[in-house]
């Protein structure tokens, strides 16, 4: 359930997201000058650019779900009493915190055998925790904009 007309207000997701595909805008052109002058490019560009592009999306999956503008089923919500749209309101937050909260324990234990194990990265060789940890970080930041949510709808008369 959208929320009135409410002037947007920049979240934190906002501006991490903004600096993520500012840097990883940065990265790609200065990859392709790269190839351009040299038929070379940096080995490290692909790397980050694809753990950058997991953050960007994590990102802006708390984005949505702060918003209350993530993927459903709107054949559900689109009719029904004010009743029905509560409860399936409740029940889709509560599976977005079940689901990032399962993803985060499950990514804080990818990051941690990472750590333990020492593995590094096959593209640069820095340790492949570095890019991990971010998983369970931004796990548990939508697990708690979904908890954000679900509480703001219970309260909701």
């Amino acid at each position: 359930m959208p929320a009135p007309a409410e002037r947007p207000r920049a979240r934190w997701e906002d501006w991490v997201g903004a600096a993520v595909l500012a840097l990883l805008a940065l990265i790609t052109f200065a990859n392709v000058l790269a190839r351009y002058f040299t038929n070379q490019s940096f080995a490290w560009t692909e790397e980050l650019s694809v753990s950058l592009m997991v953050v960007l999306t994590l990102v802006s999956a708390g984005a949505a779900v702060a918003r209350d503008r993530h993927i459903r089923i709107e054949v559900f919500f689109a009719k029904g009493s004010p009743a029905r749209l509560r409860v399936l309101a409740l029940v889709s937050a509560a599976a977005t915190v079940l689901a990032f909260g399962l993803l985060a324990a499950l990514g804080g234990r990818l990051a941690w055998d990472d750590f333990r194990y020492e593995v590094t990265s096959p593209g640069i060789g820095v340790p492949q925790w570095w890019y991990t940890s971010a998983l369970p970080v931004f796990a548990l930041a939508i697990a708690a904009r979904g908890l954000q949510q679900f509480v703001r709808v219970w309260r909701r008369a």
